[in-house]
């Protein structure tokens, strides 16, 4: 029913605790399946997830794809109904899918449903409550897949801002309902590709010319 998708860029650090909270999860494991996308990582992450190869669907890309071309990759290998995405150096509430998979079997006018996080440290203190509505991120959105794939999924001519750039033309066309429970952990570290200033402008600009 559900692809729980993890992409993987020289995350060696962070990524067998995000893949441990995949495992973990209160949803029955006949219920998801697990893929995770190493984005061509010249650390030491291909060897760190060859260990869990019995656990996730793995794949090892040759060629770095960027964020959105990895997660279209892990897509486009999905089989569920509904997907939703873990970034390798963030990790989940065991109940998160559980919840969110409820919430939309439940609710059949409802396209996507997000949820609250904690911002963390690197020791996984909890430093912050956030409410997705106010600060969207990317991951622990469940979206309906077919719907994904009407808007044309992720445009990988972005390699950061992604994200904005699938939500404006999600919401154009479909909702995201959020629930105010922060079942997400979002991991505050000094490699977050958001603190590239440089990179962020840059895809500003990009994102302002295509949808100005």
């Amino acid at each position: 029913m559900v692809s729980l998708i993890i992409t993987c860029y020289n995350y060696a650090r962070y990524v067998e605790r995000a893949l441990r909270s995949a495992m973990e999860q209160s949803l029955s494991r006949n219920n998801f399946e697990i893929i995770v996308v190493n984005d061509a990582s010249s650390d030491q992450s291909a060897h760190i997830l060859n260990n869990y190869k019995d656990e996730a669907r793995l794949f090892n890309l040759d060629q770095n794809l960027g964020l959105a071309g990895a997660r279209n990759y892990g897509l486009q290998k999905a089989r569920g109904q509904f997907v939703v995405f873990l970034d390798a150096d963030d990790y989940i509430h065991r109940d998160l899918l559980w919840v969110e998979t409820l919430f939309l079997n439940e609710n059949n006018s409802i396209d996507a449903v997000s949820c609250d996080y904690y911002l963390v440290d690197e020791r996984g203190k909890h430093l912050r409550h956030v409410n997705a509505v106010e600060e969207p991120i990317a991951c622990g959105i469940m979206f309906r897949k077919d719907f994904l794939f009407d808007i044309g999924l992720y445009d990988e001519g972005f390699r950061a801002r992604e994200e904005e750039d699938l939500r404006i033309r999600w919401t154009g066309k479909y909702n995201i309902h959020n629930l105010n429970i922060p079942l997400y952990r979002y991991r505050q570290h000094e490699n977050n590709l958001t603190k590239d200033e440089e990179t962020m402008r840059k895809y500003s600009g990009l994102l302002n010319t295509k949808h100005k």
